[in-house]
C-alpha cells in the first residue's frame, strides 16, 4: 500500500476524525501512523497536539479496522504513547471504541493488555488521564478505561467488565459512580474532555494552568458566588446527591471544590469526596470544602474520608456553610483534617457535638419537658453554644464572613498558601 493511500485511509477513519475534533486545529501530529496489524493498519490512531492550548497525548481506537480490536500492534502504539507521556509529563486522553481483542493472536493478547495496564498504572498520579467511551468498551478494555482518573461516557457508549457485553449502559455507570461525566453524544463527550483538560495541570510537578480571571457571577448557589464565572465543572453528578464535587477557576487558578448539602453522608458520598481530595492532593490542586452535613451514615466510609483529608498536603480551605458537628467537623474542618484555613459563613453552626447531644451532656433536666420544650432547648443550645461567632471565640474556626465576602477571602487565602510546603515521613502509601 502506497504512503498516499495509507494517508487517505487514515484521514477518512473515524479515529482520526475524533482526534482532530479533540485537538486544536492544525496541532495534531500522528504517532506511528503506518504501523500495521497483519495486512491492515493498526486498530488505533495515536498522536499529540494541543487541547485548548494545553499539550496532550491522545489515542483513539479505530472501529473502522477490525472493530478497533486490541492487537499486538495496537498495544505497541499505546505503550509508545504512554511512555512518551511519562517522559514528558503530559496528560493522556483515550477515546475508546472497540469490540474487544484479536482472538487469533491468542495468549499474546494477555501480555499485550497486561503491559498497557502496567504503563497506565505507572502514569497514575504523575500525569492526568481521561478516558472517553464512545462505543463498546468491555472486558479487559474496561479495566484500562477505568484506570484513568476520570471517565467520560457518551450515552451511546457501553462500558462493562463482562465480555459477553451484558450491562454497561451510560446510565448504569453513572448510577454506580464509574463515570465522572455523562454526555448526550460523541461531540459532547469530546467537548467535555477538552473542558476538563484545561482545568488540570500537566503533571504532578507543574501548576494548574493560569488563565485570565473571569469575575464571579453572583447567584443563589454558593459555588457560583466565588468561582470565576461559568468555570465550575461538576463531576459524578447523579451519584450521591448529598455531595457535589468538581473543578473550577478562582482568580484564574484551578481549585477542587467539595460541597455537602446538609444531609447525612453515606458510603457513596464519602467515596465521591475521597476521589476528588486524593486527586487534588496528587497534583497539588487546592481543595475548597463547603461543609454542611448532619454527619456520617457509615463509620468505615467516614474513616476513609478522614484519612484522605488528613493525608492530603495540598492547600486545604474549609468553609462551614451550615452545620459542622462532632465527627464531621473533625473529618473535614478540624485538626483531624489538617486544614490550613477554616472559615464559617454567618449563621453557620459549629460544635464538638450536635445540639441534641449537647443538651444530654450539659442540661439533661431539660429533656424531661415535653416535645416543644425539648425543641426549644435544642434551639437555645444551638444559638448560644454552636454559633459561628462562638466557634471563632474558641478557636474552632479562623474567620466569620458573609457570602458576599467569600470570593475575596478565599482568593487572599489561596495567595497566602501558594508557597505551602509540608513534609511527611517516608512511606509507600497509607493503609486506609
Amino acid at each position: 500500500m502506497s504512503i498516499e493511500k495509507v494517508k487517505a485511509e487514515l484521514e477518512n477513519s473515524s479515529a482520526y476524525n475524533r482526534l482532530n475534533a479533540l485537538f486544536d486545529e492544525g496541532t495534531f501530529s500522528p504517532l506511528a501512523p503506518f504501523a500495521k496489524s497483519g495486512d491492515s493498519l493498526a486498530e488505533a490512531a495515536a498522536g499529540y497536539g494541543e487541547v485548548n492550548g494545553c499539550a496532550v497525548y491522545a489515542f483513539a481506537q479505530n472501529s473502522d479496522v477490525c472493530g478497533g480490536a486490541m492487537s499486538k500492534a495496537h498495544a505497541a502504539k499505546l505503550k509508545k504513547l504512554y511512555n512518551l507521556a511519562l517522559k514528558t509529563g503530559t496528560p493522556v486522553v483515550g477515546l475508546y471504541d472497540s469490540i474487544g481483542a484479536r482472538v487469533n493472536e491468542g495468549v499474546d493478547m494477555l501480555t499485550a493488555y497486561g503491559e498497557v495496564l502496567n504503563y497506565s498504572g505507572k502514569l497514575a498520579g504523575i500525569v492526568p488521564q481521561i478516558s472517553v467511551v464512545l462505543g463498546p468498551c468491555q472486558g479487559t478494555a474496561a479495566l484500562l478505561a477505568t484506570c484513568a482518573d476520570f471517565v467520560i461516557m457518551s450515552e451511546k457508549g457501553k462500558l462493562t467488565i463482562n465480555t459477553n457485553g451484558e450491562g454497561g449502559s451510560a446510565e448504569e455507570n453513572k448510577k454506580h459512580g464509574v463515570t465522572a461525566i455523562t454526555a448526550k453524544d460523541e461531540f459532547s463527550a469530546i467537548e467535555a474532555a477538552k473542558n476538563l483538560v484545561v482545568l488540570l495541570p500537566q503533571n504532578n510537578l507543574s501548576d494548574p494552568y493560569n488563565t485570565d480571571e473571569i469575575p464571579a457571577i453572583p447567584e443563589s448557589d454558593i459555588i457560583s458566588n466565588f468561582v470565576d464565572g461559568g468555570s465550575f465543572v461538576e463531576l459524578f453528578e447523579g451519584y450521591a446527591d448529598s455531595a457535589k464535587v468538581g473543578f473550577a477557576k478562582l482568580q484564574g487558578d484551578t481549585v477542587g471544590v467539595v460541597e455537602t448539602n446538609g444531609d447525612v453522608l453515606d458510603r457513596k458520598a464519602c467515596e465521591k469526596l475521597v476521589k476528588l481530595v486524593r486527586f487534588c492532593d496528587a497534583y497539588s490542586i487546592p481543595v475548597i470544602t463547603l461543609a454542611n452535613s448532619k454527619g456520617f451514615k457509615c463509620v468505615k466510609s467516614a474513616t476513609k474520608l478522614t484519612a484522605a483529608y488528613a493525608e492530603a498536603t495540598t492547600a486545604k480551605i474549609t468553609v462551614v456553610t451550615g452545620d459542622a458537628f462532632g465527627a464531621f467537623y473533625i473529618a473535614v474542618a478540624g485538626t483531624g483534617a489538617s486544614t490550613d484555613i477554616t472559615i464559617a459563613l454567618e449563621g453557620a453552626s459549629v460544635s464538638p457535638v450536635a445540639p441534641e447531644a449537647g443538651i444530654i451532656i450539659l442540661n439533661p433536666e431539660k429533656l424531661k419537658t415535653n416535645a416543644e420544650g425539648r425543641k426549644k432547648a435544642v434551639e437555645e443550645f444551638r444559638a448560644n453554644e454552636c454559633s459561628a461567632e462562638r466557634a471563632a471565640e474558641k478557636g474552632y474556626i479562623d474567620n466569620v464572613v458573609s457570602v458576599g465576602e467569600l470570593r475575596e477571602v478565599l482568593s487572599v487565602s489561596l495567595d497566602m498558601l501558594a508557597g505551602k510546603r509540608e513534609t511527611t515521613l517516608p512511606k509507600k502509601h497509607s493503609t486506609i
